[in-house]
């Protein structure tokens, strides 16, 4: 493993403590990834966490390593955060955005490219050939059929209908209690929440130590473990490590999914009319005729 240094060799960091200096780092560090990444010396990236106060500078004034990476790396593209695990793929269809903004967020179109983006990164990097996605309502009981809130009748329930109009398998609003709850969230490949703790909590809960954030929708690859800072657990040798593991070994998957994919998909087998039996002369040309 090759180590590179990305900051000058006096700069300190103290463990387990938030400072100026340890965000300067941080950023100086992504930066240098990101350079990396875009001048092909890297196939995949893994970041380790950040804290979002102290890395806020001219340079970062992002809500997380998604949004940076998304303006960094998407080209023009939006990107996608998917918690991800060997039981569970959910997506966040508004991210990091305060809890009051979320309703004002929900509209249609943002949520049928949301579906398109997560449909087909369950596709392609994570090999589910025809994935099952369970759409999350908004309001509690998915609003009750317009009784608790109309966002579920009217924007949730019409932006499913539509995606299903794209041929995208996928089911809602569905009233997030009861999914998981139930234990019905085992028969789908993918849940699309409406908003970051509606999706992240039941993840976190299930999934914390073999979880891992994904970014969908970038050129590149990109993981990170499914934690914070976690400060109060630094230097001690407390801390698991795999969460940042299975951040490592599903990075390396994905990559090899995506070749895969495109080697699969680079010259498709020429589409032909199915003719019954008896038919031959509809299949030939007008000279063999």
């Amino acid at each position: 493993m090759s180590v590179v240094n990305c900051t000058d060799d006096d700069v300190k960091v103290e463990l387990g403590l938030s400072t100026p200096t340890a965000g300067k780092a941080s950023f100086q560090a992504l930066e240098r990834a990101v350079a990396d990444l875009k001048d092909g010396l890297l196939d995949v990236l893994v970041t380790a966490p950040i804290n979002k106060h102290n890395i806020q500078s001219a340079e970062f004034s992002f809500p997380g390593h998604t949004e940076y990476l998304e303006a960094s790396l998407g080209d023009g593209k939006k990107a996608l955060m998917i918690m991800a695990s060997s039981l569970l793929k959910v997506a966040v269809v508004t991210g990091h955005v305060p809890l009051a903004d979320v309703p004002g967020a929900i509209e249609v179109n943002k949520l049928l490219q949301t579906l398109k983006l997560f449909n087909r990164s369950l596709m392609v990097d994570f090999g589910i050939p025809k994935p099952r996605i369970a759409v999350l309502g908004l309001n509690p009981h998915a609003g009750d059929g317009g009784v608790i809130g109309k966002e579920d009748q009217d924007i949730v329930a019409e932006a499913v209908q539509k995606a299903q109009e794209h041929k995208i398998c996928c089911f809602g609003p569905i009233a997030a209690d009861g999914l998981f709850g139930s234990g019905d969230y085992k028969k789908y490949d993918g849940i699309l929440a409406m908003y970051h703790d509606q999706g992240l909590i039941p993840f976190k809960l299930l999934c914390m130590d073999g979880g891992v954030n994904y970014t969908a929708g970038l050129p590149w690859v990109r993981t990170s473990p499914a934690h914070g800072t976690a400060y109060g657990l630094a230097g001690q040798n407390l801390a698991s490590e795999d969460s940042f593991r299975e951040a490592y070994y599903m990075a390396c998957d994905v990559f090899a999914r995506r070749q895969r994919y495109a080697d699969m998909s680079s010259n498709p087998l020429r589409k032909q009319n199915v003719v019954q039996a008896g038919d031959l002369n509809d299949l030939l040309t007008e000279d063999e005729a």
